[in-house]
């Protein structure tokens, strides 16, 4: 007779979907707000001046260079011995802030970069003052360069968030490790969960597209 406790359960499908909300909280956290510190660090590293640029870059380059899963675990028991532990929900989030913004960092500046110095010229020689032509010129060419490069960032953020369950998150793939040591339906399992990411992330993919065709037509 099969144990009904070794076999999936309607219920596992909504474990599962708590998880998958759990992942959709994480990363749409770590997205914006890495997104807007990204954005602060690429400017700062646009403003041609090497002792800024070099401090910002040694920073980013460490937090680009290091496995994002040492950065959690290190992160996690670094709190924990100062004193100060963290959920796991917060502890996650805030390195993929810091990891997410040294990714973005990179995307914004390259975007910067992008706009044509005859471009800018041309709207500081209107009277617009570096502010005014960063807000009317550079930024809205830049970001629209630097666009699908971000939703790249977007969705490998979303995939890292798995990462996080390496410090006690049950995210998604925790969710689905807890099931597969209870039932050993782990192909089930995985396609199921394969399934529910690509949910998560096909809206993104599909903004990329649309993009694509915009900016093609």
């Amino acid at each position: 007779m099969t144990d009904v406790f070794t076999t999936l359960q309607w219920s596992d499908l909504i474990f599962l979907l708590e998880g998958a909300w759990k992942t959709v909280q994480i990363s749409v956290v770590s997205i914006l707000l890495g997104t807007l510190l990204g954005m602060v660090f690429g400017w700062l590293m646009s403003l041609n001046n090497k002792l800024i640029t070099f401090a910002v870059m040694a920073v980013l380059d460490v937090f680009r260079s290091v496995p994002l899963l040492i950065q959690l675990i290190l992160f996690d028991s670094f709190v924990a011995i100062a004193g100060f532990p963290l959920p796991a929900f917060w502890s996650g989030t805030i390195v993929l802030i810091i990891y997410t913004a040294s990714l973005v960092a990179v995307v914004v500046h390259s975007g910067i970069d992008s706009v044509p110095s005859g471009l800018r010229a041309a709207a500081r020689c209107l009277g617009m003052s570096y502010w005014q032509e960063m807000r009317h010129v550079t930024t809205p060419v830049g970001l629209r360069t630097a666009f699908p490069s971000w939703l790249g960032v977007a969705l490998a953020t979303i995939k890292d968030s798995a990462l996080v369950s390496a410090i006690g998150y049950v995210e998604l793939l925790r969710a689905s490790q807890i099931l597969n040591t209870r039932t050993q339906e782990s192909v089930k399992i995985m396609l199921l969960v394969g399934l529910i990411y690509f949910i998560i992330s096909y809206p993104l993919s599909r903004l990329g597209a649309r993009y694509e065709q915009r900016q093609k037509s």
